[in-house]
């Protein structure tokens, strides 16, 4: 007997329960990656959902003059219209168009761009509003087992060897007086330096100027302040050079040959991105009065060398070397066959990108420069000069790296690639043992700064690479040759692609 009541109940509030219709949702292409959808909401789910919020507005208000959930509609209404009208209106928007996206299928990117201030709740009938979604790009994958990939072949010589511990003895040297007294190659010059910047015309006018009022103390003062002398500066004999913080080229053949006590005078234009204001884009004279030369003495393969890496003997410091040099090697040919992956994945498979996300990526990647050379000290007028020639190209850096998202993302979910806690976890610790910092505070600072996200993605990104390599057809090639391949495949496509696995990781998050 009260199984059937609470049956003629049921039956009851259903009856009561107001009757609604299904949305009319058209499905419209509105350009690369982006669908507009129409949709109409009905009349009657509309009167349903507003029947619905004032119910609930009702059990809930407190009128003057009314008991808590006595108060009529028509003064909830006429107290609480205008705000509940606005709260049913978003609420029918948000529903019918995570509905509409769901029921077809759409794979959209962010959120729908969605007017809600132009979309009116009406007094009768349906209502009817339109919106644009981005969606992720529509494309097939090129055949991902037995990818054609050269393995390079490397092996570490004697000679390799030999010259990599005679570098490490170099490393451990000491800068010794040279007896001939004479500057050669890569020597190590001690000099007092003197750098004479060129007036600019509006700084000769200002000198005139102050000159014909008698002021020249004062002028002088104010024309040799970009003036500096450095005392036993130190100069290193290169082809590509410096003297303090000015670049010179050919710097090698200015000073070969020099004693002490040579005075070696040149004149350089400085570079308008220099981060010395003071110095961008003048000539500077620069006067060198060579002190002392010194060449650097290599370290003896002595005990107190080999004891620097924890060997005893010459045999054991080659077998350090050896196994630096092939993991070296390694880490090299991986690279190398990652990027023959990135590239003909890139190269073999087409589809349009989103116009919006591109435009937002390259603004993106513009902004990270323009930080940049504002970090490197250049000024409005040169930064804007410099951005220019930086906004040529970043539209076609967007859309390579977010081609290699979309795709290395589509590669990822057909393999069935995810990444564990546990694994990032394990990255980050080995990431803070390099850099020396608590995996913890690492980790924390990452999940701060968003880019944690970014680094799950590029763990599946590599675990995808990994996979891809274990059914590649890999053909082990000598070294000189592997390198061509690539240049042959660009060359074919007509593509000025540079992809390397890092860039294919900068995307803009």
């Amino acid at each position: 007997m009260e199984e059937e009541t609470k049956d003629q109940a049921t039956a009851a509030d259903a009856e009561q329960e107001p009757k609604t219709s299904k949305n009319t949702v058209t499905v419209e292409e509105a350009g690369p990656c982006k669908k507009k959808l129409v949709i109409e909401i009905p009349e009657e789910s509309i009167k349903a959902a507003i029947d619905e919020q004032y119910t609930e507005l009702g059990r809930e208000a407190v009128v003057p003059g009314f008991r808590k959930g006595r108060a009529p509609r028509r003064l909830l209404e006429k107290r609480f219209g205008k705000e509940t009208n606005e709260q049913i209106k978003l609420k029918l928007l948000a529903e019918a168009s995570e509905a509409a996206i769901k029921d077809n299928e759409l794979d959209i990117l962010g959120d729908p761009d969605i007017d809600f201030e132009k979309v009116e709740l009406p007094a009768a009938g349906p209502m009817k509003f339109d919106f644009e979604a981005e969606v992720r790009p529509e494309f097939e994958l090129p055949k991902l087992e037995g990818i054609a990939v050269n393995r390079a072949k490397l092996e570490v010589t004697d000679e390799q060897i030999t010259r990599e511990i005679e570098q490490l003895c170099r490393w451990a040297g000491v800068w010794t007086p040279r007896e001939d007294g004479q500057v050669e190659q890569d020597d190590q010059v001690v000099a007092d330096v003197l750098l004479r910047p060129e007036l600019t015309e509006e700084e000769k006018a200002t000198l005139a100027e102050e000159a014909d009022k008698g002021e020249e103390e004062e002028t002088n003062s104010t024309v040799i302040e970009a003036e500096a002398k450095l005392d036993n500066t130190e100069i290193y004999v290169r082809p590509h050079g410096s003297v303090g913080t000015v670049p010179i080229e050919k710097l090698d053949e200015l000073l070969i040959g020099a004693k002490a006590g040579d005075k070696k005078t040149t004149t350089v234009e400085v570079p308008k991105t220099h981060f010395r204001e003071e110095y961008r884009g003048r000539k500077i004279e620069i006067e060198i009065n060579i002190k002392d030369i010194k060449y650097l003495k290599p370290s003896e393969l002595n005990e107190a060398f080999l004891q620097r890496y924890q060997v005893e003997t010459e045999e054991e410091l080659r077998d350090l070397v050896r196994d630096n040099l092939q993991n070296q090697n390694e880490s090299r040919i991986r690279n190398e066959m990652s990027e023959q992956i990135y590239q003909y994945l890139l190269d073999n498979t087409e589809f349009d990108l989103p116009l919006d996300i591109v435009a937002r990526q390259a603004g993106t990647i513009l902004q990270r420069q323009y930080i940049n050379l504002l970090q490197r000290g250049l000024s409005r007028q040169q930064i804007e000069e410099q951005m220019e020639q930086l906004r040529a190209g970043s539209e076609d850096a967007a859309k390579e790296q977010l081609k290699t998202f979309f795709i290395m993302d589509k590669v990822a979910d057909k393999l069935e690639i995810e990444v564990t806690e546990e694994e990032i976890n394990g990255h980050i610790a080995q990431l803070a043992i390099q850099r020396g910092q608590r995996p913890e505070k690492m980790k924390e600072q990452m999940e701060r700064d968003g880019s944690l996200a970014q680094f799950r993605m590029d763990i599946r990104q590599n675990k995808c690479i990994n996979k891809l390599l274990e059914s590649a057809d890999i053909t082990e090639t000598e070294a000189a040759e592997a390198t061509k391949k690539p240049k042959k495949a660009k060359k074919k496509t007509k593509k000025a692609k540079k992809t390397t696995k890092k860039k294919a990781q900068e995307k803009d998050q």
